[in-house]
């Protein structure tokens, strides 16, 4: 009874979001059956492998909408360390550490920033178990930079609130894109889990 209910639950979700035709009322894709009825098998093959189309289609979404994110903060990041490199102490956010850090480990650190976010947009592009290390590499290495220009904020004669994303940019690009791929592999676990349960019936 728990997995015909789930199945009937999800039907009624798909119905609601699936265009209606307008001379009969009727979808256009799962044909309709009344509540009170089980599904034929192929009802259900049909029905979730709607699901499952539908949930590739929002991982390629959600995957690019952070990895494009992820390249323009690289591209910034790239922007700074040329910048850095032909003009030392230029920029504001990092002439606050003139006193305090070498101008090389601030190349360092905004090189370290750039590679957080390639292995991040590694682990979103494949999505695969053998690629999750790539999150915990970055979440690692943006760790140890949020630690390193937090204890150099600490030195400065005041605290700089306007630039508390050189510690916690790259560290929070890597949280959430790990946290947006946990949900998409729980998503996809709960669409397997729903084709396992699939049961055989055919009407006569």
């Amino acid at each position: 009874m728990g997995i015909f209910t789930m199945m009937n639950n999800l039907t009624k979700i798909w119905r609601r979001s699936s265009p209606v035709r307008e001379s009969g009322g009727r979808d256009e894709g799962l044909p309709l059956r009344d509540d009170c009825l089980p599904m034929e098998t192929q009802e259900q093959e049909k029905m979730v492998k709607y699901f499952e189309d539908k949930h590739a289609k929002d991982c390629r979404q959600w995957r690019g909408i952070f990895g494009g994110i992820l390249v323009c903060y690289i591209g910034f990041l790239l922007y700074s360390i040329i910048h850095h490199v032909l003009n030392p102490w230029d920029l504001r956010y990092h002439a606050y550490f003139m006193e305090y850090v070498e101008s090389s480990l601030v190349i360092f650190a905004d090189i370290l920033a750039v590679m957080c976010c390639i292995m991040s947009i590694k682990g979103l592009r494949h999505g695969s178990i053998s690629y999750k290390k790539w999150f915990w590499y970055s979440c690692y290495i943006s760790l140890f930079l949020a630690t390193f220009w937090l204890y150099h904020m600490t030195k400065l004669p005041k605290f700089r609130w306007e630039i508390i994303w050189l510690p916690f940019g790259p560290l929070s690009g890597s949280g959430i894109c790990l946290y947006v791929d946990h949900l998409l592999t729980e998503s996809n676990k709960e669409l397997q889990l729903l084709r396992n349960s699939m049961y055989e019936f055919k009407f006569k």
